[in-house]
């Protein structure tokens, strides 16, 4: 049953990597936002009866029945697709709900729903990168003048800058 977290780790175990992403927290909380929008497996598999997740609508359901492979398939890609930068039907969706919310003087669920919108903000955040492709690139370049050489590496991945590395050193 696929299961979505947050690793530090990239295996070639056949999983679906994203990122890396700048900000550990906006992540996490993306990660607490895809597991309530987009059901997988949040519990520790086959139980016998239905985990508390799957009552609140955040689990298929894997801890007391078969979930088949097509729903899995589905889940995944609405998630591989958010990840990768697709979130305007989501911010659409979450938009309308936190103004409706607001409307209604549910005020501390409004407020909840615009710090989910940050948070999807700030993991899937779009920076100008001239490329057309989703190629990964580690790019260097150095500079050396008056004794001193820099270096710098930047981490493109899916066309996003997403790190940027630099180191100073004397050149005897």
């Amino acid at each position: 049953d696929p299961i979505i977290k947050i690793t530090g780790q990239v295996k070639k175990d056949g999983a679906y990597y994203f990122g890396p992403y700048p900000n550990v927290y906006a992540a996490e909380e993306t990660v607490h936002f895809i597991q309530k929008v987009f059901p997988l497996r949040r519990c520790h598999g086959y139980q016998g009866r239905p985990c508390l997740y799957y009552h609140l609508g955040q689990c298929l359901g894997c801890c007391f029945k078969e979930v088949p492979e097509e729903e899995y398939a589905v889940q995944t890609k609405r998630i591989k697709s958010f990840l990768n930068g697709n979130t305007a039907q989501v911010k659409k969706q979450l938009t309308a709900r936190m103004e409706r919310a607001a409307g209604q003087l549910e005020f501390e669920r409004a407020a909840e729903i615009r710090d989910q919108l940050h948070y999807i903000e700030v993991t899937v955040k779009k920076q100008k990168i001239i490329s057309n492709d989703k190629t990964p690139r580690d790019l260097f370049n150095f500079y050396l003048d008056k004794g001193w050489l820099s270096i710098q590496v930047f981490f493109i991945r899916q066309a996003r800058l997403m790190k940027r590395e630099k180191r100073l050193f004397p050149v005897v």
